[in-house]
């Protein structure tokens, strides 16, 4: 049987002290929507907040089958090596029946999975913006609390996601591959606008020749953009995550991406950027569960979404007669 939370005080000590029991269930806390569970974590947050802020936020994307999975675990492998102390968020795609992750992401990571240095947590994304879990950002505060000093936050497949990362983390890396087709159409360009740092990964045997030439499309590519920070421009390199090839030279560049932003600035102004933006997601996110939980909404919703099906009311019209339910 579990134990049950103890007061906010004690599990925030239990936080600090770095029990990756007692902080898995305090991600847990953070990301139940229950009214006690809320003002619990609310109150757990407020008293760990000056504990925090002390890690490295790497966000990491690619398309799927690009590798992610073998690089954090090769690269979190080196970081422990090297005396950090890893927490890796997973984002992973709901389950469609029960809601919960799928654990797929932690069982291809092997060396990680068993570090006593590190924290892996898989989370449900739950139909929350972009596939990332409504609780990430609160789940990286609470891992730098816990004393974890780089947390690794990956995205679930392509799209609003990397956005969504993006806007939570000092830094951003995309892993590429060579010769997947047109690498600068599509998404795969917004993307690498977002990119503070490119990978192509694979580099290896047969390969390692492609994935150079990938690499200085990408460069091309990267200087027809306008940098987002006045003090960086995203170097492209090339790696292998299976030999563990160019993976130390891209923790070099994040360290070096961390000095030249602190020094200028920016680092900090990013992250007070990104907290008021955190406050008016947040905030969105409030108003839409009081708004689906009122019972007001929940009486005529069912009357409304029918007329909207059979063409008989405009979807704006449907919206602005339920706001004004929920309102009234």
């Amino acid at each position: 049987m579990r134990q049950p939370l103890p007061e906010t005080a004690e599990l925030a000590d239990l936080v600090r002290g770095g029990d990756t029991m007692w902080l898995a269930r305090a991600i847990t806390l953070v990301e139940s929507r229950r009214p006690d569970h809320r003002a619990a974590a609310a109150d757990l947050l407020t008293a760990l907040m000056p504990f925090t802020g002390g890690s490295d936020r790497i966000g990491l994307t690619g398309v799927p089958g690009v590798g992610k999975s073998t690089f954090i675990d090769q690269f979190g492998s080196n970081l422990t090596a090297d005396g950090h102390k890893v927490a890796v968020l997973a984002v992973d795609p709901s389950s469609s029946r029960t809601g919960g992750a799928i654990l797929g992401d932690k069982t291809r990571m092997e060396r990680l999975s068993s570090d006593p240095h590190t924290f892996i947590r898989p989370s449900p994304a739950s139909g929350s913006l972009g596939g990332v879990a409504r609780a990430t950002r609160e789940a990286i505060l609470l891992c730098e609390a816990a004393g974890f000093d780089v947390v690794l936050v990956e995205t679930v497949g392509v799209g609003q996601s990397e956005t969504t990362v993006s806007e939570m983390v000092d830094i951003f890396v995309v892993l590429m591959l060579a010769g997947a087709g047109d690498e600068l159409q599509g998404i795969k360009r917004g993307v690498l606008e977002l990119a503070d740092l490119i990978a192509v990964n694979k580099a290896d045997g047969d390969n390692v020749k492609r994935a150079r030439l990938a690499a200085l499309d990408y460069r091309r590519a990267i200087h027809l953009m306008t940098p987002a920070s006045p003090n960086w421009t995203p170097p492209v390199l090339t790696c292998s995550a299976l030999t563990n090839a160019g993976l130390p030279e891209i923790w070099e560049q994040i360290v070096t991406h961390r000095d030249r932003l602190a020094a200028s600035g920016e680092r900090q102004e990013r992250r007070q950027r990104q907290q008021i933006g955190w406050m008016w997601s947040l905030i969105g996110d409030r108003l839409l569960d009081e708004f689906r939980d009122s019972p007001k909404v929940r009486a005529r919703l069912e009357q409304v979404e029918a007329s909207v099906l059979a063409g008989e009311l405009p979807p704006a019209v449907a919206a602005d007669q339920l706001l004004a339910t929920f309102l009234g």
